[in-house]
C-alpha cells in the first residue's frame, strides 16, 4: 500500500488510494484475493460445497497442503465461509453468496436417517404412571 502511494499518490494513503491499490491487487471489499476465492469456488464447484479432504483439494488447486492449511484456510473460517469439519472442508452459505451463486438446499442421502424424534417424543407411549421403580 506505501509504495503503491509513494508511486501513484505523493505517499498520502488516502481511502480512494487505497481502493485503487487493492483494486489492482485483486483484493474484494471482504479482503479476499484470487487464492482465497480460488478455493471456495473449487469446494463449491468441484466438490459440491463439500466436505473434501485437504490433500484433494490442494491437488484440484494447484497449491500445497501447507499453503492451503497455513495461508488461505485460518482467514477464510475465521470470517466464517468455510468449515473444516472430520470429513473435510465445506463451504458455508456465505460463502455461496460471496461468490454470487444460489446456496443449495442440503437433502441427506437416501437411507439416511433423519433428525431422529424429538426429546418429547422419546418415551411417548410408554407406561410410567404406577410403574415400580427397581433399584
Amino acid at each position: 500500500m506505501r509504495d503503491f502511494a509513494q508511486v501513484r499518490a505523493a505517499g498520502r494513503i488516502t481511502v480512494p488510494v487505497a481502493d485503487q491499490a487493492l483494486a489492482m491487487l485483486k483484493v474484494d471489499a471482504l479482503g479476499f484475493d484470487h487464492m482465497d476465492r480460488r478455493l471456495l469456488a473449487a469446494v463449491i464447484q468441484m466438490f459440491d460445497g463439500g466436505p473434501v479432504g485437504v490433500e484433494s483439494l490442494a491437488a484440484a488447486i494447484g497449491e500445497e497442503r501447507g499453503t492451503i492449511e497455513d495461508v488461505l484456510e485460518p482467514y477464510l473460517i475465521q470470517q466464517g465461509y468455510l468449515m473444516r469439519t472430520p470429513r473435510g472442508r465445506m463451504a458455508t452459505p456465505a460463502a455461496y453468496l460471496h461468490l454470487g451463486l444460489r446456496v443449495p438446499v442440503r437433502v441427506p442421502p437416501s437411507g439416511a436417517a433423519g433428525p431422529g424424534p424429538a426429546i418429547g417424543d422419546l418415551f411417548e407411549g410408554v407406561a410410567t404412571e404406577g410403574a415400580e421403580k427397581t433399584i
